[in-house]
């Protein structure tokens, strides 16, 4: 009975040692479970918001990549509502593409010849002249015509009756405007060796004629002043001057000064009261607008075009800009200088279009940041009203035969 009295509590003990031992491996097994339920939740939590947050970068990067088309579009929508005159562009090239382009974006424009006999592009008037009929044709009529005239033969016996009969032949077939260039100062020297300005008076008898048809002279006479100034990296005008070097005025120190050009300039303006002048490209007054102010109080029958030039707008002070725009709203013409050569790539020519105009109408027309060159510049954001007058009114006013 002793062995059986100690027999049991001993079995007992075993066998509450072994169901204590499964208890406590069973509350390990259980723990253990637990432990690693709760690990794999917290996995599929990591990678869960691991995988949305890649999903947000992808997206975020999306939207970051659409803006810049987005922004474009909406920009080119409202350039087109404003029913957009480019008042100084070269399209040499019936492109159909290009054409439904132009339509597209409710584009006319002012389509200028250039005559330069240093240039194998623009040494053939007649070959423009049939050029830019195709493209009016093209266009429905959306760029017009600006011609112009050879000022080489000046010294020749009939000169002035030729050039005459040659514009007046140009503007029975719609031309709206004349350009002269600025070979006259830069380029040209009368047989005794003189520099030949734009008030040459062998040129006179042109200019009044061109007013009494009722025509503009578009003028690019002189340069920017980084024209005359050492080389500037910074300078928007520094790539055009590393790459013509023949137009560097610095490399020719025995050409007249710029002064001296838009003097010449003033002149033919005074002189002709009747006579439209548009000064092309901010008729190189470009570094500070209070010159082009100047000419504006002394000259009613002088404007400017913007061709080439907003950056210079974009380079001074954005509040004086502005209120320049504001005072001269009538004064001031939109256009881009935009070239369009017989070998152009027609998407890159559609891509630069698009660029432009849609860089060009931001700048204007809100105060967000624009990129140009490198550099950031708060837009304008001017009036609806001024803004109709710059891209579309003046041109019509500057241009009587615009339709």
């Amino acid at each position: 009975m002793q062995v059986r009295r100690n027999l049991r509590p001993q079995s007992h003990f075993r066998v509450s040692t072994v169901r204590c031992r499964l208890s406590n491996h069973l509350l390990e097994r259980r723990q253990l479970v637990k432990t690693w339920k709760i690990i794999l939740v917290t996995m599929l939590l990591v990678t869960g918001i691991a995988a949305a947050v890649k999903q947000s970068s992808v997206t975020h990067a999306a939207q970051e990549a659409k803006p810049a088309a987005n922004d474009e579009s909406a920009m080119l929508k409202g350039f087109s509502e404003i029913q957009p005159i480019d008042a100084h562009i070269h399209i040499y090239k019936d492109d159909p593409q290009l054409d439904a382009l132009i339509e597209r974006l409710n584009l006319r424009g002012v389509n200028i010849c250039v005559l330069d006999d240093r240039d194998p592009e623009f040494n053939n008037l007649d070959v423009q002249r049939r050029e830019i009929t195709k493209v009016r044709r093209s266009t429905h009529g959306r760029m017009a015509f600006c011609t112009t005239f050879s000022p080489y033969e000046f010294e020749l016996p009939g000169f002035r009756d030729q050039a005459i009969r040659q514009l007046n032949e140009d503007f029975a077939n719609g031309a709206v405007a004349v350009k002269i260039y600025k070979v006259m100062g830069m380029e040209m020297k009368s047989k005794s060796g003189k520099w030949v300005m734009a008030d040459d008076a062998a040129f006179e008898p042109i200019y009044r004629n061109i007013a009494a048809h009722n025509r503009t002279v578009v003028a690019h006479l002189a340069e920017p002043d980084s024209c005359w100034a050492p080389p500037n990296p910074s300078s928007p005008d520094y790539s055009y001057y590393k790459e013509h070097p023949g137009e560097y005025a610095y490399a020719h120190p025995e050409w007249p000064s710029k002064a001296a050009i838009l003097a010449a300039r003033d002149h033919v303006v005074a002189e002709n009261p009747n006579l439209r002048v548009v000064g092309a490209h901010l008729g190189s007054m470009e570094t500070h607008v209070d010159d082009i102010a100047r000419r504006f109080d002394r000259n009613p029958n002088f404007a400017v075009d913007m061709a080439a030039r907003i950056p210079y707008f974009m380079l001074q002070p954005r509040e004086k800009v502005r209120a320049f725009l504001l005072k001269y709203q009538d004064r001031v013409l939109y256009a881009t200088d935009l070239v369009v050569s017989p070998r152009a790539k027609t998407q890159d020519t559609l891509a630069e279009f698009r660029e432009t105009f849609a860089r060009d109408w931001k700048f204007f027309s809100t105060s967000e940041n624009v990129e140009y060159m490198g550099h950031t510049y708060e837009g304008l954001g001017l009036p609806q009203p001024v803004l109709k007058k710059l891209f579309h009114d003046n041109a019509l006013r500057w241009f009587p035969g615009l339709k």
